[in-house]
């Protein structure tokens, strides 16, 4: 596979959620579940390559206005019968990362858990311009990536350095910062290396 979030962008085959990708832990990130719980999620609350839904809930249960987008309709599926099962008010759709000013909405928070860095460099202007299109000015971008700090196996695509992050978060970004951070994964018993940035559209 290209990588773990390649799915959030380009539009993985739908049997892909016929098991269970290394990605889809079942519950949100720790470290935006660190966030929620911080108060840092404010607004209505955009969620890139939602995937199954998890951190589209998470903002919901915290009574935000939550919007999920991915490309895997079975995916999508999955996160309404979610929804549904939790009784929250969310709402899921079938929409391109790379394609956002489309949306012809604004929010005030984004969460991107694992798709950025799935980007090639010309792909992640484009994503990242298409954010700010649909940020509110003063609105708040966390992204939870892959770092090359990583060193365990089995290894990970995509990893990117602080270097990485800050070069491609310079222009239209006010760059908060960029922690040091672990992703769960279900094929990494310890956990990923990762990076935790906060950044600000300008």
């Amino acid at each position: 596979m290209a990588g773990p979030s390649a799915h959030h962008a380009s539009g993985r085959s739908e049997d892909l959620y016929a098991g269970r990708p290394p990605w889809d832990i079942g519950r949100p990130q720790p470290a935006f579940v660190a966030l929620a719980e911080d108060g840092a999620l404010r607004g209505r609350v955009l969620d890139v390559g939602c995937g199954t839904g998890e951190h589209t809930l998470m903002a919901a249960a915290a009574s935000l206005d939550a919007t999920g987008i991915d490309l895997v309709a079975g995916a999508l599926r999955i996160a309404e019968r979610k929804a549904c099962e939790r009784s929250l008010a969310a709402r899921f759709l079938r929409h391109d990362a790379l394609r956002l000013g489309e949306l012809g909405e604004l929010f005030d928070t984004a969460l991107d858990s694992l798709v950025l860095h799935s980007f090639n460099a010309a792909d992640r202007t484009v994503y990242l311009d298409g954010l700010r299109s649909v940020l509110r000015p003063g609105g708040r971008l966390f992204v939870l990536c892959y770092s090359d700090r990583h060193t365990g196996e089995p290894d990970v695509p995509h990893k990117l350095s602080r270097t990485d992050i800050e070069s491609c978060l310079s222009d239209g970004w006010v760059l908060e910062s960029v922690q040091a951070t672990m992703c769960s994964s279900n094929l990494h018993a310890d956990g990923i290396a990762a990076w935790l940035v906060t950044c600000t559209r300008i």
